[in-house]
């Protein structure tokens, strides 16, 4: 009798666990439902900041996708977008083509760059590829040294983040999690263009 009690007890401690990791997996904190894919998916929220309010963007850069080095210290009073990705990040794959509509459209006025921070070139190039991006990568898997830049100030919290860098280096906003639509970042670089 002890056995069986000792099994129901092993099967509901079971049951209530498997509730508790189902009712975490379908919450909206935009932590859940990472799955397998080890990414931390954000809500899509977009957070301009006023510009007496903004803080200065960090000096940042690395090696490219291609093999050159970047850096944003050659980017000066340019606009420009940061967006924070990995090739088997699905929210990344479902912006990449309001990303590349966008690079395209404002070719010449708003530079463009993206910081991988999970693969390898071919991976990334094999991305850029799928997707048509006109634009390249830092490769920061191996030194983490993009990220870490902006550590202590917009520290990008989820993949894909995208940050909008205005032209007197200020960070003028974020989008947390995949781009809802590309008419959103679309206003934001209009209005820092103006």
């Amino acid at each position: 009798m002890r056995t069986t009690r000792t099994v129901r007890s092993a099967v509901a401690a079971a049951a209530a666990l498997a509730i508790l990791a189902l009712a975490a997996c379908s919450s909206g904190d935009g932590i859940a439902n990472q799955g397998d894919s080890g990414y931390i998916s954000g809500n899509g929220a977009v957070e301009e900041f006023p510009a007496n309010e903004r803080i200065d963007a960090p000096d940042f850069g690395g090696t490219l996708t291609n093999g050159d080095e970047w850096s944003s210290q050659d980017h000066a009073d340019e606009v420009m977008v940061v967006n924070f990705w990995y090739a088997a990040c699905p929210p990344c794959r479902v912006e990449a083509p309001m990303l590349t509509e966008l690079a395209t459209e404002y070719d010449g006025d708003v530079t463009f760059i993206g910081v991988n921070v999970r693969d390898g070139a071919a991976q990334a190039n094999a991305f850029d590829e799928s997707f048509d991006i006109p634009y390249e990568s830092i490769l920061d898997a191996d030194t983490s040294d993009a990220q870490l830049a902006f550590a202590g100030t917009i520290t990008p919290t989820a993949v894909p983040t995208t940050l909008v860098i205005a032209a007197d280096g200020t960070i003028a906003a974020r989008v947390t999690g995949a781009l809802p639509e590309a008419s959103i970042l679309a206003t934001i670089l209009d209005d820092e263009l103006a």
